[in-house]
């Protein structure tokens, strides 16, 4: 079983930053895909970023290209989401999520390919 726990959320001004951090237990995660999904008031969770733990791959929502970036920690078992540049588009509560990956078909992108979800940390961008 996996477990993840969230934090680093809180009220930031326009063009600050951020840096969340996704805590999972276990030793090791290799075989895992992590992401970062994020959702405002009235609207559906988005997808924001995921890497593939062993490779280090990453994906990354359009809008959070060269602002975001997703990394992990091998030896803290951890997943970070550095976020720059911040906008009041930005305010969501901020999910991480992970998944198993076993070599097939995945879709990054969908919350629902994703079985192990955090409590969330809110991110608040004032203007």
């Amino acid at each position: 079983q996996v477990q993840l726990v969230e934090s680093g959320g809180g009220l930031v001004q326009a063009g600050g930053s951020l840096r969340l951090s996704c805590a999972a237990s276990g030793r090791t995660f290799s075989g895992i895909v992590m992401g970062w999904f994020r959702q405002a008031p009235g609207k559906e969770r988005e997808f924001v970023a995921a890497i593939r733990w062993s490779a280090g791959i990453t994906h990354y929502l359009d809008s959070v290209k060269g602002r975001f970036t997703i990394s992990r920690d091998n030896d803290k078992n951890t997943v970070y989401l550095q976020m720059n540049s911040l906008n009041p588009e930005d305010t969501a509560v901020y999910y991480c999520a992970g998944q198993w990956y076993s070599g097939t078909y995945f879709d990054y992108y969908s919350p629902r390919e994703y079985d192990y979800w955090g409590q969330g940390t809110q991110v608040t961008v004032s203007s």
